[in-house]
């Protein structure tokens, strides 16, 4: 009898059925509910926990500002009417229907986060929020500029974590809108009359303005970014076809060109762009100290050599990045602030300042590109004769952040393999300048000119440097660096001209943006210096009627224009006569 009851207590006897065939295995489904049965306080308590996440997180989602200037706790404590809406939509559909709203809803909200966030980043950088229509592709840029400051396996990590994260917000979202739809029906009577109570404390908000801590309590915030983002859209749209009227109607487009720039016939013309160079450079006061001493020192050994200069102000048709922007503004004097306006004048024949002197058949022209490391279909438009991108310039040092090579080095491969040269015709060159790209660090230092061979000596001035990570997170270490980096472009240029410039030679030199807001500041103007660096005393006096500021630092009353101004303004002040085309 005992041992007949081992045998049928035995682990072996309840692995066995009746037949001594082995039982099956209790389902994944079937150990859970006895988990769930044998544990209801920890189940109970998980429950709760899963709905506060889900309700925290659909709420957090529909009050995310899309500026970081605006990420405050008052602005999480509103009350959203997209929820209530929401809430109501719910209870009236039956369950199949109600779960297909609750994950379309679900990605809808997980999409307009992630535009807000692309906000964020656009607004902090560029100065100005995301486009879904034309900004894709500087998300490639994004990461090509990450690789080259912090290295390629952070940009690989970086770019597979943001589509991971993207995805699993996608996935978290439709999940917690299927719990809080799910929730609300379990007592529909209680949910009814909580989203009828919420509904009328919204409109009793709303009607009598009532606010916390400035913040209308109140809020139909999702609705209105979204509304904001479809309006965006269509407006994109519109400037399209818009913008391709305006480029084909020019002030100069039909003018010959013997009728052009006559009154610089002779001169080595020399435009050249130093990265991120703006008005806070000048005017901050936690940078402009360094800065502006560069200037006037600079000014004072032109002056010494015989050079003399006017400054003034351009207010840029970009910010924070995407430089070449600027650059075709200021060539093109059409206001091109976005990548498709860039696109439909690449493509375009309107006369650029650089194919104005082409034009004339009396230059040679020539650009300077040490930040171009592909193809540039570009130079087409510019009507540039030769193009030096980075692998053309025979530079063997190391790349500083983003930079490929020192501007002085990019300045003495130009005098070495192009403005040294003799020639039949004066140049007009057109040169970009990169040692001030950020993130400002590490910065070369100027080293002796007739030392600078192949650019090796950098090699311990680079490793010696700082590195990126120490500042990109520090705004005030980056407003210091930013300000080294744009004293250091500026000697590199008005060092050049001493050494190497003659009577022939007139320097154009501008910024093409200002720097983003954590070294700008919230609210920065989109303004840049420009000078114009001429012996020939005739050069300045042409332009005596600008009001420009003596000198290389332009006064802070001094003329401020457009950046799409200054072709015209420029080709007319040196003897050009306007023949329109009307396209």
């Amino acid at each position: 009898m005992s041992e007949t009851l081992a045998e049928s207590t035995s682990p072996e006897a309840e692995a066995t059925g009746a037949d001594g065939t082995p039982a099956e295995k209790p389902s994944l489904r079937a150990r859970l509910v006895h988990w769930r049965d044998a544990h209801p306080t920890a189940v109970r308590n998980t429950r709760w926990t899963l709905n506060i996440l889900a309700a925290l997180l659909v709420l957090g989602a529909l009050l995310l500002p899309n500026k970081v200037a605006y990420l405050h706790l008052r602005a999480f404590v509103r009350l959203p009417a997209e929820a209530i809406l929401g809430a109501a939509v719910a209870l009236a559909l039956p369950r199949r229907p109600r779960l297909v709203v609750a994950v379309v809803s679900g990605v809808g909200l997980g999409v307009m986060t992630i535009l807000n966030l692309l906000d964020m980043g656009f607004n902090d950088y560029l100065g100005r929020p995301f486009n879904v229509v034309l900004d894709w592709e500087l998300l490639d840029d994004a990461q090509s500029y990450v690789a080259d400051s912090m290295g390629k396996g952070v940009a690989v990590g970086a770019a597979v974590g943001a589509v991971v994260l993207v995805l699993l917000l996608l996935a978290v979202m439709a999940l917690a809108m299927v719990r809080l739809s799910g929730l609300l029906v379990l007592d529909r009577q209680t949910a009814t009359r909580g989203t009828l109570l919420a509904a009328t404390v919204w409109v009793t908000c709303a009607a009598l303005g009532l606010q916390i801590f400035g913040t209308p309590l109140a809020s139909e915030h999702t609705a209105a970014l979204a509304t904001t983002q479809a309006k965006r859209v269509l407006y994109t749209m519109r400037d399209e076809a818009e913008f391709q009227k305006v480029a084909k109607v020019d002030a100069f487009g039909n003018t010959p060109g013997s009728q052009l720039v006559p009154d610089l016939r002779g001169k080595d013309m020399i435009f050249t762009f130093i990265e991120s160079y703006g008005r806070s450079a000048v005017e901050d006061p936690a940078i402009a100290p360094g800065v502006d001493k560069t200037l006037d020192t600079s000014t004072a050994a032109l002056a010494k050599a015989g050079f003399h200069a006017k400054s003034g102000w351009l207010t840029s048709a970009t910010y924070g990045g995407s430089s070449w922007l600027g650059h075709s503004t200021t060539l093109s004097g059409l206001w091109i602030d976005n990548q498709q306006r860039y696109r439909t004048v690449m493509a375009s024949d309107h006369l650029s300042l650089t194919k104005a002197f082409k034009k004339t058949g009396a230059w040679d022209t020539v650009g300077v590109m040490p930040g171009i490391q592909k193809g540039w279909p570009e130079q087409k438009y510019y009507d540039l004769d030769k193009v030096y991108n980075a692998f053309q310039l025979g530079y063997q040092g190391p790349k500083f952040s983003w930079s490929t090579m020192p501007d002085q080095y990019a300045l003495e491969a130009y005098q070495r393999q192009v403005h040294g040269k003799k020639r039949d015709k004066p140049l007009m060159s057109e040169i970009i300048l990169t040692s001030s790209h950020q993130p400002w660090a590490p910065i070369p230092k100027m080293v002796d000119w007739d030392d600078l061979g192949d650019g090796s000596i950098f090699k311990g001035i680079q490793k010696a440097g700082t590195k990126p990570s120490e500042i990109i997170a520090d705004s005030t270490r980056s407003k210091q660096e930013y300000g080294k980096s744009i004293s250091y472009s500026v000697t590199s240029l008005t060092q050049w001209l001493e050494r190497y410039g003659s009577d022939d030679t007139v320097l154009v030199f501008l910024g093409d943006h200002q720097p983003i807001a954590r070294v700008s500041g919230e609210n920065a103007s989109r303004d840049v210096p420009i000078s114009i660096v001429a012996k020939d005393p005739k050069v300045l006096d042409k332009i005596a009627s600008w009001n420009w500021t003596d000198g290389l630092k332009p006064a802070h009353n001094a003329p401020v224009w457009k950046m799409s101004s200054f072709r015209d303004r420029f080709l007319t002040a040196y003897g050009s006569t306007r023949h329109p085309s009307k396209g």
